[in-house]
């Protein structure tokens, strides 16, 4: 493990591995190096042709955090990674992940020579639009009184989990970690925004190559999405991976992002 530390004092873990041009990976919501298994199998896979960074977003893991949050202060804990890598780095974001590293991206301009993101997920659907700003309120309700866990319950009731499996899932061995990180969940909810739109005008703004990832047996939205954000983006290409799912395989994954990367 190694540190670097953001500009407003927060000390920043990550792994590196591998040998060549330096490729920044960037988790989804309650996802860090020491839980989430298929980024770290994408890392081994990846750190055969660069040298990866896999680290822990603010709050998470061996990282530290400091308040109040804003978005602001994840672009610049990347910022102080890609500062340590040289100066300039490929970024691979996945989930909400994704829709941070669009952040990052727009912010940081060439420091970001390019851009890999899978399924960022922004919903234009009414309906779902609604159902992110129901999310926002009450997860901003459930964090400010301190109901431990009930964050983590709201999450997974957003990503389609029936209201009576949520007690079950209090028993899940994970359940601990996840509640111990469950405060982060606003700061996925603040990479994606207000209502959880497209954001096709800031988009726009994004001026590294970018590839624009979903997956064929995902949500259906997610194809949508992907097809807006890739039409939007300047320099953008758009791939569909057959069979996947949002929990994307990494050795189906790997040569996807090996070949964008490395062309």
């Amino acid at each position: 493990m190694r540190t670097v530390t953001s500009k407003d004092g927060t000390t920043i873990a990550f792994d590196q591995s591998g040998e060549g041009p330096v490729l920044i990976l960037v988790d989804g919501a309650l996802q860090y190096r020491a839980f989430d298994q298929g980024m770290a199998q994408l890392a081994d896979l990846l750190a055969q042709h660069f040298t990866v960074f896999h680290y822990d977003r603010r709050g998470r893991g061996d990282s530290t955090d400091k308040q109040p949050y804003a978005l602001e202060r994840e672009i610049e804990d990347i910022e102080a990674l890609i500062n340590e890598a040289g100066g300039s780095a490929f970024v691979y974001g996945i989930s909400s992940g994704a829709a941070l590293a669009l952040e990052m991206a727009i912010n940081l301009g060439d420091k970001i020579t390019k851009l890999a993101m899978y399924e960022a997920p922004y919903n234009d659907d009414p309906a779902a639009r609604q159902a992110w700003k129901k999310y926002r309120q009450q997860l901003k309700e459930v964090l400010a009184t301190g109901r431990r866990g009930d964050a983590v319950g709201l999450f997974m009731m957003l990503v389609g989990m029936p209201a009576d499996q949520v007690d079950g899932m209090r028993q899940h061995p994970m359940w601990p970690m996840w509640e111990a990180i469950e405060s982060t969940l606003a700061y996925d909810a603040a990479a994606l925004g207000e209502d959880g739109s497209v954001p096709t005008e800031r988009a726009a703004n994004i001026t590294s190559p970018t590839l624009v990832i979903n997956g064929s047996a995902s949500f259906p939205f997610m194809q949508v999405t992907s097809t807006a954000l890739a039409q939007a983006i300047p320099d953008a290409q758009h791939r569909t991976l057959e069979g996947q799912t949002h929990e994307v395989a990494a050795d189906v994954l790997a040569p996807v992002l090996i070949e964008f990367f490395n062309s």
